[in-house]
Formats: structure tokens, C-alpha cells, sequence
């Protein structure tokens, strides 16, 4: 593992290559086309920086035809991230790593999704005007009261409830036996924390989970929220789902939980 390690940090140490997976994380480039954005270095030159990013497995190559393409490969930069950055972060580099793995069994069919894996990570807090226990029922109990975003078919009424337990689900229903499930609860630690896996929106092959935890200040509560998603990732989606938080809980979860102080 160190030797692997000390190969991956021996090939993040030249600003060339840094550059080249800069240009990579957008596409795959031949090496030809990626020479053209260094006219100042030789062809061979970036042959030789090719060469310790394949030896740092950075760098995935395949031949088509007379031509060599170059392929990103992040997953050793989400193995190195998996051993030292915060726990928050586990679920998004499991999910990685099990495509990771699921490539090298079932070959370049499954490589190619594990090439088209992305992650997103969004961190946002919101300084509301209430006690933390109040702030914490508003979140959880009193969801329909609040959440605005809804997976029910157009002109159809839905409820939410949320069940803040572990093996508690946060759901959407219409209808007997239609609706959705937003969150799975998987940690509590009331009123303090909750977590929960939930793709919240997102379709196909993602894996999501938020966290809630909410800090005591004086009579109000600091909410912060770590949401992680990895996968399938379509463009739009953080984006979207960064300004929806914002929404959710910078507005109409603070209007409400406010309201009720």
C-alpha cells in the first residue's frame, strides 16, 4: 500500500501532470491532442509525464486503431481521500470503490461506468432563530409542514411524514399505495444529529446520503448539512440540489421553525 502510495504521490508532484488530468477530468484525449496544450514542452516530454501517471494508475489507456486515448481514472485520489478526509465522505468513496471493483470483475464494460462515476459533495449552514430541540421536530415530525419539493405526478396531492429513528424513512405518499422515499434513517442521535440515504430526486445508479447536525447557540441553532452523491451523475444535479437546499433549509424551514419560537 505505501509503495502504491508513494508511486500515486510521485505522479501528483509535477505541475505538468497535475494539468493533464486537469484536461482529462473533461475527456479523454489522445496523446497528440494533449501535446497541443503544452506547446512551450516536446512530444516526448508529455510521453514521459504520461508515463508516471499510468504508473500512478491515473491514467487509463486505450487503443483505437493508430491512436491512444487517455482516460482519467480517479479512484486512487478517492482511496487516498477514503484513508485520510472525514467520515462524511464514506458513503461517496464506497461507492467508488465498489465500481472500482466491479470493473476489474466484469472488464471494459464496467470500466466504462466506473470512467463516468462522478461525486459531488455539498456543505451549507443556516443560523436559525430557535432552540435546537424545536429546530430539531421542525426538520424531522413537522416535514410536511415545510418541504416544498415533491415526486408526486402533476395536480396530485401528497403527505410527508418522517419517522426520526433508525429504520425510520422519510416518505412522499399519494394514493394507498403509491409515493416515494426520500431518506432512509440510518443514525440518530437526537437532537443533535440524524442521517440518512436518500437519492432525494436523482434516478439510475447513484448512491446519496445527507446528514443533519445542529449546534446549540445560546436560545438558537446552527444547522449544518453535509449531503454526498456519487455515481451516474448528471450535470445539472449539483447545481440543482446546492440551490434547493438553499431553499429548504435557508428559507422556508427557517421562516417556519422561526414562526413557531
Amino acid at each position: 500500500m505505501e509503495d502504491k502510495l508513494s508511486t500515486l504521490f510521485k505522479a501528483l508532484g509535477h505541475p505538468i501532470r497535475r494539468r493533464i488530468l486537469d484536461i482529462l477530468k473533461e475527456s479523454a484525449k489522445t496523446t497528440g491532442e494533449l501535446n497541443d496544450y503544452f506547446p512551450e514542452v516536446s512530444r516526448y516530454a508529455i510521453m514521459k509525464h504520461l508515463t508516471a501517471l499510468e504508473e500512478g494508475n491515473l491514467v487509463v489507456v486505450r487503443r483505437e486503431g493508430k491512436y491512444r486515448l487517455n482516460y482519467l481514472n480517479a479512484v486512487p485520489l478517492q482511496e487516498m481521500h477514503n484513508r485520510w478526509v472525514g467520515k462524511y465522505m464514506e458513503t461517496a468513496a464506497g461507492s467508488l470503490l465498489r465500481l472500482k471493483s466491479a470493473a476489474e470483475q466484469k472488464g471494459e464494460e464496467e470500466m466504462n461506468l466506473a470512467e463516468q462515476a462522478k461525486v459531488f459533495r455539498i456543505e451549507q449552514e443556516v443560523f436559525i432563530d430557535a432552540p435546537r430541540k424545536q429546530v430539531f421536530k421542525a426538520l424531522t415530525e413537522k416535514a410536511e409542514e415545510w418541504w416544498e419539493f415533491r415526486l408526486a405526478p402533476k395536480g396530485v396531492t401528497s403527505k410527508f411524514t418522517f419517522d426520526p429513528v433508525p429504520g425510520g424513512q422519510f416518505i412522499e405518499r399519494w394514493g394507498e399505495t403509491e409515493g416515494a422515499v426520500w431518506g432512509n434513517v440510518y443514525y440518530v442521535n437526537a437532537p443533535e444529529e440524524i442521517r440518512l440515504h436518500g437519492h432525494l430526486g436523482m434516478q439510475g445508479a447513484v448512491n446519496s446520503s445527507y446528514t443533519y447536525r445542529l449546534i446549540e447557540k445560546n436560545d438558537a441553532t446552527i444547522l449544518q448539512l453535509s449531503h454526498t452523491a456519487s455515481g451516474l451523475i448528471e450535470e445539472n444535479w449539483e447545481q440543482d440540489h446546492t440551490e434547493g437546499w438553499k431553499h429548504l433549509l435557508g428559507t422556508l424551514l427557517k421562516k417556519y421553525a422561526e414562526r413557531k419560537n
